[in-house]
Parts: structure tokens; C-alpha cells; sequence
């Protein structure tokens, strides 16, 4: 899982979704309350999330560092 300050726009990652690995790419860092991916993200610059988008639907998420995984990085 990834820390705090391992990601960045543009990194390419994957996440669990119902069950399965999803992969795609940060879109942004979110380091405040607001809205993204059609819901309110309650982040702050301690506790960031990251706003990423799926390479195979396009669709957007939103996921706290630890739910994320470095592509490349060991399980």
C-alpha cells in the first residue's frame, strides 16, 4: 500500500473495486474538503485522498494513499 507522499498526478496505480484489481492513473491530489467524483471528499493536507480514473472504464474514484498500489510494487 501506498504512503502519504508516493503518489503523484499521474501515477499509474491500482486499487480493489467490488471485489476485484482495478488499474489507472492519479488524477489529482485532494488535500481538502471538497466535491470530486460526484460525492464530498472530507481531506485535509494531513489526511489526503486521491482522485484517480479507471483505464478501463474512465470513470472516476476516490481512494485514501492506503487503498492505493503503486503499479510495479510488490503485493
Amino acid at each position: 500500500m501506498a504512503k502519504k507522499g508516493d503518489l503523484g498526478k499521474g501515477d499509474e496505480v491500482s486499487w480493489k473495486s467490488h471485489g476485484q484489481n482495478v488499474s489507472g492513473k492519479i488524477k489529482k491530489k485532494i488535500t481538502a474538503r471538497s466535491r470530486a467524483a460526484g460525492r464530498t471528499v472530507d481531506a485535509s493536507r494531513e489526511e489526503p485522498q486521491y482522485e484517480v480514473e479507471s483505464d478501463k472504464t474512465g470513470r472516476s474514484a476516490v481512494h485514501k494513499p492506503g487503498a492505493l498500489r503503486k503499479k510495479g510494487e510488490a503485493s
